[in-house]
């Protein structure tokens, strides 16, 4: 059986927290450590609501103005320095783009209503995809097996016959339990080397 798509992540994996020290400082400057701030943007009820589309993305940070007292004229700022370390890892995405030559290429994100456009705007990397999917469009987060198969009816494949890339465990053994190949990203080199290795493997 051979490997005709190929199925990434975004948050963690082609754009990750490279500087920590925006993040730090904000935390610090709300009396706050940066797991707990880090808690509140990515692990309230709301974050969940506004992945699955049931809030927008501003209404989310809303929530978290409210929960730290930021007015709502300083939101824009703190949002922005929230972020500011992360980075995209523009040659993994020019690998994805040499991929997609031969492979069927897919994002499948848990992310907010806003995606779409840094996609398309601010990243521009919607060209190294065939297919993206996004948790806050379709109504469905990973590991919930329904993205994966939404994911998968896209491509035209069959599970046995992709492969998904992903920094959290639950998202990969979730992937897996739907017949998926998959690899937990660490770092890019690890994921290239681990991927490279399936696809030959699988072709062999």
């Amino acid at each position: 059986m051979s490997i005709y798509a190929i199925i990434w992540d975004l948050g963690g994996v082609l754009v990750r927290t490279e500087d920590r020290a925006p993040r730090d400082n904000v935390a610090a400057r709300l009396g706050l450590t940066r797991g707990e701030l880090s808690g509140l943007v990515f692990g309230s009820r709301v974050n969940s609501m506004a992945q699955l589309g049931e809030v927008s993305y501003e209404e989310h940070w809303e929530y978290v103005g409210e929960k730290l007292g930021i007015p709502a004229d300083e939101l824009a700022a703190v949002q922005q320095e929230f972020f500011g370390g992360d980075l995209l890892d523009v040659e993994l995405v020019d690998y994805i783009r040499e991929l997609k030559k031969n492979y069927c290429t897919v994002l499948l994100s848990n992310a907010f209503s806003n995606l779409r456009a840094a996609l398309e705007e601010r990243w521009q990397i919607d060209d190294a995809f065939h297919h993206i999917v996004i948790s806050a469009e379709v109504g469905l987060m990973k590991p919930d097996p329904a993205i994966y198969r939404l994911a998968l009816e896209k491509t035209g494949f069959e599970p046995e016959e992709a492969v998904f890339i992903d920094d959290f465990e639950q998202n990969v053994a979730g992937a897996r339990d739907v017949g998926l190949h998959a690899i937990h990203f660490q770092d890019a080199g690890q994921a290239r080397e681990e991927l490279e290795t399936l696809l030959h493997k699988v072709e062999a």
